[in-house]
């Protein structure tokens, strides 16, 4: 059977730190209220020079890399986003047309929760045949519509980009268990008003008119709280795993009493749970490659480990999968890697 390692991984944040006292000088707000309330002390803004196909971009080269491929390798790249520099050209498209190559290209939106989702529908066109190489990008820039007046709002966003890539392995690597769902009547708790089918139909009317993300903040707390526990939960059962297989917790990072709360349900102690929260704040559908990256640069993850991913988000949305990290079984050769890709699902040429 044919499962997708992660090869490769990357991220990329901007230059510019917006810390808590930063914020104490536009907003009502203190250094303690905010640490205290969601534990992060900094995040990184977007910039003049900034996108999130720049930050896309330089995450995924860092991938591209670490698996010692081009982009001329990779078959498909799936993007998760729900900040597109544009909108009738998928990110995925942009990105691809930075990076080079032919691959395949398109966009996947579940907010917050969208990399674990793109990672399903990755990962699963590895294992159908379809494709051999995927480079499955999280990236949002959400400080672009955040109201920086708005002390409930403000303090919590930051932007950035994170990549993996996938590679065909006939060995027990990668994602071995998906749970996904949605509570669609629920989005009005956390959305951005204006897009699409709302937006004025002209600027001229409404000169002062931009849309702002809007939460509600205790409504989500409850959601993220129960999805994010029952559907780790759900995760690790599903891959016929215990807790007590569980090497390590990489979770959306939103708010630290909601990673606290998930946990706990799983119960693992806290050198088991990857936290960046406090240096880079909720970056929405980059939030869980960031954490990859980062953990994986620390030594935190093992050939062979299990780890739960488990992210929520606007929709509302929720994901979780449990990936086994490790290399085992992909072809490290480069002549294999320019090997056709296949000839029919599941045939290999």
């Amino acid at each position: 059977m044919r499962n997708a390692a992660i090869t490769g991984w990357g991220m990329a944040v901007p230059d510019r730190v917006l810390s808590n006292a930063d914020l104490e000088r536009m907003v009502e707000t203190t250094d303690e209220w905010i640490t205290s309330r969601t534990g992060i002390k900094e995040r990184r803004i977007v910039g003049p020079n900034d996108s999130t196909t720049s930050l896309s971009v330089a995450a995924a080269r860092q991938a591209l890399a670490r698996a010692e491929l081009t982009p001329g390798d990779i078959d498909l790249i799936i993007v998760a986003t729900c900040t597109p520099d544009q909108f009738l050209v998928s990110q995925a498209c942009l990105v691809q047309g930075e990076l080079g190559g032919s691959a395949g290209a398109f966009d996947l939106g579940a907010a917050c929760a969208g990399f674990v989702y793109a990672l399903a529908v990755g990962s699963h066109m590895v294992q159908s045949g379809l494709h051999d190489r995927v480079l499955v990008i999280g990236a949002d820039t959400l400080t672009r519509f955040v109201d920086y007046t708005d002390r409930s709002t403000c303090i919590l966003f930051g932007d950035g980009a994170g990549a993996v890539v996938l590679e065909a392995t006939t060995e027990a690597r990668g994602l071995l268990s998906t749970v996904v769902g949605a509570d669609g009547g629920g989005y009005k708790h956390l959305y951005i008003p204006g897009w699409g089918a709302f937006v004025p139909e002209s600027a001229e009317l409404f000169p002062e008119y931009r849309p702002y993300l809007q939460m509600n903040g205790n409504e989500v707390f409850r959601f993220a709280v129960r999805v994010m526990g029952d559907s780790a939960v759900e995760a690790v059962a599903k891959a016929n795993l215990t807790f007590d297989d569980i090497d390590l917790l990489i979770p959306h990072q939103a708010n630290q009493r909601i990673i606290d709360a998930a946990a706990r349900r799983l119960a693992l102690p806290a050198e088991k749970v990857w936290i960046n929260l406090d240096r880079y704040g909720n970056t929405s559908a980059a939030s869980i490659p960031i954490a990859i990256a980062e953990a994986a640069g620390a030594g935190m993850l093992h050939e062979g480990d299990n780890v739960v991913l488990v992210a929520f988000g606007g929709g509302l949305a929720w994901a979780a999968g449990v990936v086994r990290w490790g290399v085992a079984g992909v072809c490290k050769d480069a002549a294999c890697r320019k090997q056709p890709v296949m000839s029919g699902v599941g045939q290999h040429e």
